[in-house]
């Protein structure tokens, strides 16, 4: 997706004597790469802690706003979807910008977004500031956050991704008890222009995103801003190698004391020449870094088409586009359907979404190191979790008592650890050199699959005036997504069979 040979950690070295040579990075797999997964660490805390935790603010607008529960789901659904539909397309900003600047505009986006929802005097308020401003901010400086962990780690990269990604249990279990304190203390708007504000660390986070090398995402090491060389001295660097050099003690271009002897109104308008110089040649370079950055951006996902003759890849983001929302839903409703099963003081003592948090995390580690070892597939890991997972989703509607409930719920967060293995299993499917690409649109498939999940299970209580039905049906079509898995190789099978039986007839 964002592949240079900075990316893998090496440097072109300018040797006046040798031929460029290629030198590892000091930082590569230690150093400053450990702040990288710190930074990471808390823009998962702060972007998908905050998303899986809106099930505390869904009740709210409920109570507020008394529209249908699939119309205010569009909300909290919004923002998710967006964060990750918008992935593949925060590229083009990844190599015009670079990670850092990217991450820093995504936080004040972001937070920006929070703020003005504050003053929402509708539901369809929300959807413009909370569902889309919020959410592309989320998307701007979440997708850095991952692309800069890849590039500072080789050897560890699988466990400093794992680490990072475990800021969104920690963050979901936090995010989840700040809300709640907020929301009671507060009320509702307040606590959301409090969240807006935490929200600005995202651009802390984001100047952590040191790049690697100089010229590298566009950025200086050290936070320094590239000095751009006036185009008035270009002349006398080349003479002298230095700014300022000769020619323009002769009388050049370049300098005040060069115009002394001319009248002010004449020196006046060189001046303004001269600026007027500048900004076209500042708007002239800035048009050839966006195009490259297109370019690069352009070739990379849409230069992948033969992605799409990959059957098996085509079953996985057709599984994709049903997974998420299986694993969001709960997030969104069960706050609210707690309240109907009237165990509101159960869960204020420990959230059942917190418990679904806090297990996530231990499932993310466990099921990668048993997916690591030589004597069982990724695969039959991968395809376990995500039968334990729907069972779940059929299970859990029967569940009526608190106790059933937070059983259910530990189980949802185990399986729903195979997160940590999509990865790799995508890289099973489409080789390294797709993988970036690949993972990219299966990101985006699940993004849609947040974006209309919670809303479509809102739609059915709306008409049954039940949650059972909501998860039967996206229950159902989760497990239509894992058949299309299973069907994919049996049918490759068949058809090798086939046509080594009519290689073998011809002959």
């Amino acid at each position: 997706m964002y592949t240079s040979h900075e990316d893998i950690g090496y440097d072109f070295e300018d040797d006046p004597k040798e031929k460029k040579t290629l030198k590892p990075h000091p930082d590569i797999d230690g150093g400053w790469a450990w702040m990288m997964v710190l930074s990471s660490f808390f823009v998962h805390i702060l972007i998908m802690g905050s998303q899986m935790a809106l099930g505390v603010l869904n009740v709210e607008w409920l109570e507020e706003f008394h529209q249908s529960r699939g119309l205010t789901a569009w909300v909290s659904s919004l923002s998710m979807g967006v964060t990750l539909i918008v992935g593949p397309f925060i590229g083009l900003f990844i190599n015009t910008c670079g990670c850092r600047r990217t991450a820093i505009i995504g936080g004040l986006l972001n937070s920006l977004g929070w703020v003005l929802s504050a003053y929402a005097a509708n539901v369809h308020y929300l959807f413009i500031t909370f569902g889309l401003a919020a959410g592309f901010g989320s998307g701007m400086a979440y997708l850095p956050a991952v692309v800069m962990v890849g590039r500072y780690f080789q050897k560890r990269r699988a466990l400093a991704q794992g680490l990072s990604t475990t800021g969104t249990g920690f963050g979901t279990f936090l995010m989840t008890v700040l809300l709640k304190y907020l929301c009671a203390e507060y009320g509702w708007r307040n606590a959301m222009f409090i969240q807006g504000a935490v929200s600005l660390n995202l651009c802390v986070c984001g100047a952590l995103m040191r790049p690697l090398s100089p010229g590298m995402d566009g950025d200086v090491p050290g936070g320094k801003e590239p000095h751009v060389i006036p185009a008035h001295s270009t002349e006398s660097i080349r003479s002298s190698g230095q700014p300022g050099g000769t020619e323009e003690k002769e009388g050049g271009p370049g300098t005040d004391d060069s115009l002394g002897d001319v009248p002010v109104p004449e020196k006046a308008a060189h001046r303004k020449d001269m600026c007027a110089f500048r900004v076209l040649k500042m708007m002239s370079q800035l048009t050839v870094k966006i195009r490259k950055g297109f370019q690069d951006w352009y070739s990379g996902y849409f230069g992948t088409a033969s992605l799409f003759t990959n059957r098996m890849f085509v079953a996985f983001v057709f599984w994709a586009l049903f997974a998420y929302s299986s694993f969001v839903i709960p997030f969104i409703h069960l706050p609210e359907i707690v309240n109907l099963y009237n165990l509101s003081e159960e869960n204020d003592v420990f959230p059942l979404t917190s418990i679904i948090a806090i297990v996530h995390i231990f499932g993310k580690v466990i099921l990668g190191i048993v997916a690591d070892l030589p004597c069982i597939s990724v695969w039959n890991v991968f395809l376990m979790a995500n039968f334990t997972l729907v069972l779940c989703i059929f299970i859990l509607p029967s569940m009526h008592t608190y106790a059933s409930l937070a059983v259910i719920c530990a189980l949802i967060g185990f399986s729903s650890g195979y997160f940590s293995l999509m990865p790799v299993v995508t890289e099973d499917l489409v080789g390294i050199e797709h993988l970036a690409n690949a993972y990219g649109i299966i990101i985006c498939a699940n993004g849609i699959s947040a974006l209309l999940g919670p809303p479509f299970a809102g739609w059915i209580y709306d008409i049954t005036q039940k949650y059972d039905f909501s998860f039967y049906v996206c229950g159902l079509l989760y497990m239509v997504g894992i058949l299309f898995l299973l069907i994919q190789p049996c049918i490759h099978i068949i058809e090798q069979s086939r046509k080594k039986y009519m290689d073998g007839a011809n002959a």
